[in-house]
């Protein structure tokens, strides 16, 4: 978290998250603070209380679930909370269902998470959904660096990055090498055309073999990123 926090945030239960549920909420751009109990909601809870909860119930049920009662029974009840639990769980989720608000499987599918996310807390915390690049399964955060692709994190470098996230703002046009140089890498760089080539062929490596195709190779021209968002 920055050093200025916003009002409102997502209370994650346990401490630390689930990587997969940090990832996720991270990359979405969602404010969060994990906690390790019902004791210390207060003692962490934002200035304008908290927005809503994710509680793992899958590892450690009682203490999950306990999270959740102390959320609902607090003096400005916490809503839509999300709890994560197994499949053989499920049988008791309508003898708890005033004690959460929607559930995932775990472990979670980060795609499915962040659907329900924005389902649910859309409306109410500060998400810059504007710093969002989304093209089929591949999502950039332009404030946090952060990339993914059906909902696994890339691992890229910084001009990697800048290099995909140039093509995924101007789907189906065709850039040069030249014009990549200098809108990508800018004016003061010495670099061949091959700096293009090399880091055109690391992202499709990075992107895998079934999305590697979202980078298409245009025969004497340059490069496109996938289709016109239009076609």
């Amino acid at each position: 978290m920055s050093d200025h926090e916003p009002d409102r945030m997502l209370a994650v239960f346990p401490d630390p998250a689930p990587i997969d549920v940090a990832r996720t909420l991270d990359l979405s751009g969602y404010p969060w603070k994990a906690v390790k109990s019902g004791e210390v909601l207060d003692k962490l809870e934002p200035g304008s209380g908290w927005a809503g909860a994710i509680v793992d119930c899958s590892q450690d049920p009682e203490s999950g679930w306990a999270i959740c009662r102390a959320l609902r029974r607090r003096e400005d009840p916490v809503g839509r909370v999300i709890v994560l639990v197994t499949g053989a769980q499920l049988p008791d989720l309508e003898m708890r269902d005033d004690l959460f608000d929607d559930f995932c499987l775990a472990p979670v599918h980060p795609r499915e998470l962040d659907s329900r996310l924005r389902h649910l807390f859309y409306a109410d915390l500060a998400v810059s959904h504007e710093s969002l690049i989304e093209y089929s399964d591949l999502v950039l955060n332009t404030e946090t660096y952060q990339a993914s692709v059906g909902g696994k994190p890339l691992d890229l470098t910084y001009m990697e990055y800048e290099l995909l996230k140039f093509l995924a703002q101007n789907p189906g046009k065709v850039f040069s090498r030249e014009v990549l140089l200098s809108r990508v890498w800018g004016y003061e760089y010495f670099g061949g055309a091959r700096t293009v080539d090399v880091h055109i062929r690391r992202l499709r490596a990075k992107l895998g073999e079934e999305h590697a195709n979202l980078i298409e190779t245009v025969r004497s021209v340059g490069y496109r990123f996938g289709q016109s968002r239009w076609n």
